[in-house]
């Protein structure tokens, strides 16, 4: 099996996605498009990135204070209805190697989240921001400096994504991938699943694959 498997956050483990999307549709109502537009068009996209593509939909600067109020409200609706995806917890329960978080949130975002959903006992330090380095996906930089971290190298993990730079990311760090689908379609060529209950075996198999490749 794999020596470590590394969990995107976002749309990964927790059913955040539509909530920080919603942030956006909060507190700028002028936007013309849909809660699933925005989750389609900016999944796991830097917020740098997507707050210019905002400015460009509304025609205006965002006030200079945004980022803080967007994180705010991001909270907000974390707090009244973010949840894990069904049975992520008895899937961690059940690893037996090492495992690791490496997202495109800050860290404060992914101590809320895992408090929140009650999976933050299953990584303790292992917690890896795309703002600690400055790096963020489709860069493979920061799969890298969580491999490096947990002391395995890159052919000796799995990451499990939901978005295309995610994926990406992990294919160009040279990692095993794994798509998870909840809500949309695979992507070509990635062994993909909806359901964690899924999830090992679909795991071990694309271990057995890449070992006979």
């Amino acid at each position: 099996m794999f020596k470590c498997i590394i969990f995107d956050m976002d749309g990964t483990l927790v059913d955040s996605e539509p909530l920080c999307n919603q942030a956006f549709l909060d507190l700028l109502p002028e936007l013309p498009l849909t809660q699933q537009d925005l989750v389609d068009r900016f999944r796991g996209k830097e917020l740098n990135t997507t707050l210019a593509a905002m400015e460009a939909l509304i025609g205006r600067k965002l006030p200079e204070d945004f980022t803080e109020s967007y994180r705010a409200q991001v909270k907000r609706n974390f707090e009244k209805s973010l949840q894990a995806f069904p049975h992520v917890n008895e899937t961690l329960e059940a690893l037996n190697v090492k495992r690791c978080i490496a997202s495109s949130a800050p860290q404060s975002k992914i101590e809320i989240a895992l408090g929140l959903t009650g999976l933050a006992h299953h990584f303790g330090q292992n917690i890896f921001s795309a703002y600690d380095i400055q790096k963020w996906k489709p860069d493979p930089a920061l799969f890298l400096h969580a491999a490096q971290h947990m002391g395995v190298t890159p052919d000796e993990c799995l990451v499990v994504e939901d978005s295309d730079v995610g994926i990406q990311a992990a294919q160009a760090a040279g990692m095993a991938v794994l798509h998870h689908r909840p809500h949309g379609p695979a992507f070509e060529d990635v062994p993909s699943f909806s359901n964690y209950q899924d999830f090992a075996e679909l795991a071990q198999a694309t271990y057995k694959a890449r070992a006979a490749a």
